[in-house]
């Protein structure tokens, strides 16, 4: 048989640019340093020393990805969004047990590195990680010949945070008559996506692709300051939360609610944007799949006492100019949501 030269390069991977790639991106994963981050790009691991301010940490880690909404950013060529959306679905996650998110890694795969797209989702993951107050202290950019679509990629991140052993969030403490207070959300965030690409056209996602593509809104900054207020985390008057992602209310709110309780929402407490309106019309929907789908505008629940309530949404509004209302009630129940 004769000899072929056939490189790796020819084949399809082409390291010295994957190198070329990780060295343009160094400046944006370094704006994300923090106190504990120990090493630099580029290490076979990434380390990270647990704060020692915590006396029991607990580590609570969350992974997930971005989903269809990846579509819309191909098909407008917008880029420096979704790596934002990466780390709010992870980061999130990790909030809702009450941690605070210490760091991040990303997987970035694709058929075909493109390195100026790349760049910007990487911008994107690192603009996620400073609101986040998290570092990105490494991650995999892998080049797959014939795996995907030609300008496509997938994105997926995981991430890491701590929490002490004694202030875990995890609903047990709920009570009958607390409040559910719902924090404003950016937009649609990263779920629905597929049903969205069914009912609006690419000519109008096109023309629309910023308000679609308007990222997850990151509640870390707001949601710790209220844990670490004692005015607030005293008595554990934060007792439940809840990132509201694929599942909506009907699905995901339910996790935190303790036996024999249900929540009750009022739907008419908060101003759910016009868009979701527009999408119940033109999918033909009804309340319940609505809100078993979509964040209806309110991206993250926190259930807190009764006499804390009006003090959170103020503070929230005046410190993180951050909307909130109070849109439920907890009832008895069978871990269920009222709508």
């Amino acid at each position: 048989m004769p000899k072929r030269n056939i490189t790796y390069k020819k084949a399809g991977v082409d390291i010295d640019k994957a190198e070329a790639f990780v060295q343009q991106i160094r400046e944006s994963v370094q704006s994300t340093r923090r106190p504990g981050w120990l090493r630099d790009i580029g290490s076979f691991g990434g380390f990270f020393e647990l704060p020692k301010k915590y006396k029991n940490p607990i580590l609570v880690s969350s992974s997930d990805g971005v989903g269809t909404k990846l579509k819309l950013a191909f098909l407008a060529d917008i880029h420096d969004t979704v790596g934002i959306d990466l780390v709010a679905m992870n980061v999130n996650d990790c909030l809702s047990s009450g941690a605070e998110p210490l760091f991040f890694l990303d997987y970035i795969a694709t058929g075909k590195l493109e390195k100026e797209k790349l760049v910007d989702v990487v911008k994107g993951i690192a603009a996620g990680c400073r609101e986040a107050n998290c570092a990105l202290i490494g991650g995999e950019t892998a080049e797959m010949p014939g795996f995907y679509r030609e300008g496509e990629y997938d994105l997926s991140g995981f991430c890491v945070g701590v929490v002490e052993k004694s202030k875990i969030i995890d609903g047990s403490k709920i009570k009958l008559k607390d409040k559910v207070i719902g924090l404003a959300s950016s937009g649609l965030h990263s779920n629905g996506f597929s049903l969205v690409r069914k009912i609006f056209s690419e000519k109008e996602l096109k023309k629309r692709a910023k308000e679609f593509l308007t990222p997850t809104r990151i509640y870390a900054k707001a949601v710790l300051s209220l844990l670490r207020n004692t005015e607030y985390a005293r008595g554990n008057k934060i007792k439940g939360i809840a990132h509201i992602t694929g599942g909506a209310f009907i699905d995901k709110v339910p996790r935190i609610i303790p036996e024999g309780l249900a929540i009750r929402l009022f739907e008419d407490s908060w101003p759910v944007p016009p868009l979701f309106e527009e999408i119940k019309v033109r999918a033909g929907l009804n309340k319940y799949e609505m809100f078993r789908t979509f964040n209806m505008g309110i991206g993250m629940v926190l259930v807190v006492s009764v006499e804390s309530s009006e003090k959170i949404i103020k503070l929230l509004k005046q410190k993180f100019n951050l909307n909130s209302w109070i849109i439920g009630e907890i009832t008895r129940g069978k871990r269920e949501v009222k709508i």
